[in-house]
């Protein structure tokens, strides 16, 4: 410990991390900034479901193009990440205010959420690959709290909504903004750290190879798995919470605009217990647990739908505790699996396809929904924890797993 410490400079990349971290809370509030606010622009601007949840999903889509293009081009591997991290936070603030400040319809506002979108792929992996290069030991717990506090960030906007944001979304939006050009401004302040890769040279062929790789192809899957269920949930835990409030005699709009503030901010909380977690017994067994409890809240939630609120709070928060505990540790995994030249690109590719899986989950919801109701809109999606803890457990068996968590797999 003491090598590691005078290596990386001491409790220096404990700073790093508090900085870049803070960072990253104050960008990834662009995510959801515009689908908290989605009930007042449905109203203003006459939206139906669909184009609602497009507003979401505009914004998973520009990720997906912007993140495949930089991952086809090791962009995040040949420009310097915290740049690209400050510019790309600086983008995709100016674009929501834009929307805030001079859109009046939906086409126009969706296009700018894919401009966010794209913008924030330069945001989020770039970010990892610098977590990567202060961290070897206790990588876990390091990219665990960068996780935690994006998402905080993703919460962020239904905070500010819940504060006076509730039927007045220009503010919410402007908020969201300002503190995503803060997190750009404070990101210049991360030096790069001692295990961080030297900017590789353009090669084609490096994804063809991340894609092959066995051990990474199965951390991928438990990815892809856990990001079928993360996004809707938090994309209609929003619109579920109320019709439950509704069905057992009625909450405030602001108080379940509260709950759903807590029940993806928690997430936070349980990434960081994840990490260190995982550190200690291992990337596949934390994540196998997580999905499991996770994928069990998308079917219990049926059964919680219309009762008290002393019951349907706990158990939101309970499944947002789990729901996104695990989401760090596939990309702990592929940092430790992957080529160290292209540890940005492996963590640009995984974070496209398993963005691009959440377009179909995150429109497939409210068409459950109008079929059964609220009450069971979410069963569909344990399908998805089922596949990624088959996939961990896998992966759990074979040589490959030797490289996670100092062997323990």
């Amino acid at each position: 410990m003491a090598d590691e410490n005078r290596t990386s400079g001491g409790y220096r990349k404990y700073r790093v991390l508090g900085v870049l971290a803070t960072a990253e809370l104050l960008a990834m509030t662009l995510w959801f900034s515009v689908s908290a606010v989605g009930p007042e622009l449905a109203t203003m601007w006459g939206l139906s479901a669909a184009e609602t949840a497009w507003l979401t999903n505009a914004v998973q889509l520009g990720f997906v193009a912007g993140a495949l293009l930089s991952a086809l081009f090791t962009i995040s591997d040949v420009v310097k990440p915290r740049y690209l991290f400050s510019v790309s936070a600086v983008v995709g603030a100016a674009a929501t205010v834009v929307i805030a400040t001079s859109v009046e319809s939906f086409l126009p506002a969706v296009l700018l959420r894919f401009l966010t979108g794209m913008a924030l792929a330069g945001v989020y992996p770039p970010g990892m690959k610098i977590m990567a290069g202060w961290f070897r030991k206790g990588r876990g717990f390091a990219i665990g709290v960068l996780v935690g506090a994006l998402t905080v960030g993703s919460a962020m906007p239904h905070l500010l909504r819940g504060l006076g944001g509730v039927g007045r979304p220009t503010p919410v939006l402007l908020g969201a903004a300002a503190l995503s050009v803060v997190g750009g401004v404070l990101v210049l302040l991360v030096e790069p750290g001692p295990y961080q890769a030297p900017a590789a040279p353009f090669d084609p062929s490096a994804i063809r190879r991340i894609a092959g790789d066995r051990g990474t192809v199965l951390a991928n899957l438990g990815y892809f798995g856990h990001m079928w269920e993360l996004y809707a949930v938090w994309a209609w835990i929003p619109v579920y919470l109320s019709a439950s409030f509704t069905a057992n005699g009625g909450e405030t709009e602001a108080f379940a605009a509260f709950v759903t503030f807590g029940t993806i901010a928690i997430g936070g909380l349980g990434a960081v217990i994840a990490g260190v977690t995982s550190d200690r017994l291992g990337r596949t067994t934390v994540t196998s647990a997580s999905m499991i409890i996770s994928g069990s809240a998308c079917v219990a939630a049926g059964f919680v739908f219309g009762a008290s609120t002393l019951v349907v709070v706990p158990f939101v928060l309970l499944w947002g505790f789990a729901i996104v505990a695990d989401s760090a540790q596939f990309s702990t995994a592929v940092s430790e699996l992957a080529e160290d030249s292209y540890v940005g690109s492996a963590l640009t590719f995984q974070t496209a396809i398993g963005y691009l899986l959440t377009l179909g989950s995150i429109q497939l919801t409210p068409i459950v929904a109008d079929w059964v109701g609220w009450q069971w809109a979410f069963a569909p999606l344990a399908v998805g924890p089922l596949v990624g803890t088959v996939a961990m457990l896998t992966l759990r068996r074979l040589p490959e797993a030797e490289a996670l968590a100092g062997g323990r797999g």
